[in-house]
């Protein structure tokens, strides 16, 4: 999110302690150190519910469509904010992988429950595995770290578990303090290949520059001015509200619906995409989520190379790709860091030596290249409310809506928006969609939705706003801050999310539906 209007155009602990202890020993050796081995062969863990045995089940999300779901997967009641937070030692795991936990709780003992969010007849959520009561530890105030004025809590390890038998997918781990207050730790079981597969995109480096908890965002400093800000965060501390806030607005709702359609899909993270390639190739199409605003180069260079090998791109919300941050190390781990100097910044290390790396906005100098190039659309501003516009009704987008030109949404377009500027870089043939009318800052301008045609046959299509993906819960007990959006609007951004999803799945789009037909010069022939 700007700081208002954007100018126009402009040692992992093993098993063999339980063998030598015994069971009710280990425990308590634990508990005197202050940490819980729960993986499935140490301290108990409670069995995943009935069904296959965890060997059996396929780690691809395929299989978990039609499962039973756990409806008991909500916060109830999140209680003060030190009655219980905490946060993993990575943001992903592969299916298998041992993870590391890091609690502080005023309650005596806790437990912590993995929930996959996923369709399961409506339920959202399906309980996966159950630590048994782990004793609750207060832990130290953060530690702050001056130069960058970068908050870590730097705990004790509280306990490792494994997740063998875990299926791909994006996790809420919820910690249950035995006070009755809850938090999420948000958790993705990444997917290593995408071929022939939709792959979702999660936002971490999104979540964690917004989180203030410590005081602390990328937003402000504990004074709440910008000027305190801080200059670099750390996965290494939780998340504030109720741990997973920025995951269950704008993303759960698109995962609930790409898993009620079938469709082969894959699970990463922009910090994995950084790291790695690899489960982009082949792929079918990629999606970015409701927020997902602060990318590294590689990340956008991976995304882009994707794109032009011929898989398909959707853009599901607004401000995407607006920052370049940088990943560096955390205090145990790489990556645990995300460097954003922002409008400070001549003061970033790299300013005089590696220009491409410096962290500011993406268009801005010393290496400018504007978000448009890859989105088709240009982030311009916030905040603003305003209806969503048809304006190519007959587009395949918009099949099984209804729609015809000018029908309109209260409300989806907000609270920040991109619109195609006129010369702004953006691929051709461009087309828009949708085309916005609002006021922003006492300016007048236009939110457009935006699908371009890459020569590699790829499809790019990008919503422009960023209430796309909470407008998929509008009217519903999850709606939370839906704006006043209503079951129409959510008729309308389901049914048009399904044609994108299901098409994309298919392979590059213009193997199966028509080509972008460039419009921009006809929608903005007035140059508003």
């Amino acid at each position: 999110m700007g700081m208002g209007p954007a100018p126009r155009g402009g040692a992992e602990h093993g098993t063999a302690g339980v063998r030598r202890l015994g069971r009710r020993r280990f425990l308590g050796a634990c508990a005197g150190l202050g940490l819980t081995s729960v993986a499935a062969t140490a301290c108990g863990a409670t069995a995943p519910p009935r069904g296959p045995r965890p060997a059996d089940v396929s780690h691809r999300p395929e299989a978990e469509r039609d499962r039973t779901g756990t409806p008991d997967w909500r916060i109830t009641s999140r209680g003060p904010a030190p009655a219980v937070a905490g946060y993993a030692d990575r943001v992903s795991v592969t299916p298998g992988e041992e993870c590391g936990l890091y609690v502080s709780t005023t309650a005596s003992s806790f437990r912590v429950s993995a929930f996959r969010v996923g369709w399961y007849g409506g339920a959202q959520a399906r309980l996966v595995w159950r630590s048994e009561r782990i004793p609750g530890r207060v832990r130290p105030e953060p530690r702050f770290v001056p130069d960058t004025r970068t908050v870590r809590a730097d705990w004790p390890r509280t306990l490792t578990f494994g997740t063998a038998g875990w299926p791909e997918g994006a996790y809420l781990l919820r910690l249950e303090a035995d006070s009755g207050h809850q938090r999420y730790v948000p958790l993705i079981v990444r997917s290593t290949r995408g071929t022939g597969r939709t792959v979702l995109i999660h936002a971490p480096a999104t979540w964690q520059a917004y989180n203030r908890w410590g005081g602390y965002s990328l937003y402000a400093g504990a004074s709440g001015a910008y000027a305190t800000r801080s200059l670099a965060v750390s996965f290494d501390r939780p998340y504030d509200a109720d741990g997973a806030e920025k995951f269950r607005v704008y993303e759960r709702a698109a995962v609930v619906l790409a898993e009620r359609l079938g469709i082969p899909l894959a699970y990463t993270t922009g910090a994995d995409v950084h790291r790695d390639p690899e489960v982009l190739r082949g792929a079918a199409a990629v999606v970015c989520l409701g927020h997902d605003e602060y990318w590294t180069s590689e990340q956008r260079r991976h995304v882009t190379a994707a794109r032009d090998a011929g898989t398909n791109v959707v853009f599901l919300g607004a401000n995407t790709c607006f920052r370049r941050v940088r990943l560096e190390q955390g205090e145990a781990r790489p990556d645990r860091t995300v460097v954003c100097y922002k409008s400070a910044v001549r003061a970033d290390p790299c300013y005089a030596t590696r220009p491409a790396l410096v962290t500011t906005d993406f268009r801005r100098a010393p290496a400018p290249d504007p978000e448009s190039s890859l989105t088709g659309v240009l982030y311009e501003g916030n905040p603003t409310d305003a209806p969503y516009v048809v304006h190519a009704a007959d587009h395949w987008l918009y099949e099984g809506t209804g729609v015809r030109p000018g029908d309109a949404f209260g409300h989806l377009v907000g609270v920040e928006y991109d619109r195609v500027t006129p010369g702004a870089p953006v691929p051709e043939p461009l087309e828009i969609t949708a085309h916005s009318p609002l006021v922003c800052g006492g300016l007048r301008s236009h939110s457009d939705s935006a699908y371009y045609t890459a020569p590699s046959g790829a499809g790019v299509f990008a919503t422009g706003t960023m209430r796309w993906v909470e407008a998929l819960m509008a009217g519903t007990p999850d709606g939370g801050r839906d704006h006043g959006m209503d079951a129409r609007t959510r008729a309308f951004v389901t049914r048009t999310t399904e044609n994108v999803l299901r098409a994309f799945a298919e392979g590059s789009a213009t193997r199966h539906r028509p080509a972008a037909r460039p419009n921009v010069s006809e929608v903005y022939r007035s140059g508003v």
